[in-house]
């Protein structure tokens, strides 16, 4: 079994950071791609970014050139560095890692949400 645990989130003004973090732990060989998802209220979870573990990534394009995706491959961990932060950022932010297993299979997780919220 894996786990995903996310800190960071909390309450900003619309212009100011937040960085998220997220520790993957268990029965890990290797992990794949990880990213960050968010879900607002009343809307559908949505990709915000993800990095693969080459550091490749890929950001939604409201996000584009605010937030940072990055990653420690040897830690299992991904960070979510979210700069001139907006209302419409405002959601739970869950953490997903594609994952191979030590008994290599192959399964997707999420962290629990942590919750972001901007003031206008």
């Amino acid at each position: 079994q894996v786990q995903l645990v996310e800190s960071g989130g909390g309450l900003v003004q619309a212009g100011g950071s937040l960085r998220l973090s997220c520790a993957a732990s268990g029965r890990i060989f290797s992990i794949n791609t990880m990213g960050w998802y968010r879900q607002a209220p009343g809307k559908q979870r949505e990709l915000v970014a993800t990095i693969t573990s080459g550091g490749s990534t890929n950001y939604a394009d409201s996000v584009k050139g605010r937030f940072t995706i990055s990653r420690d491959n040897p830690k299992n961990t991904v960070h979510l560095q979210m700069n001139s932060l907006k209302p419409e950022d405002t959601a739970v932010y869950y953490c997903h890692a594609d994952v191979t297993s030590s008994l290599y299979n192959r399964y997707d997780y999420w962290g629990q949400g942590t919750q972001v919220i901007v003031s206008s």
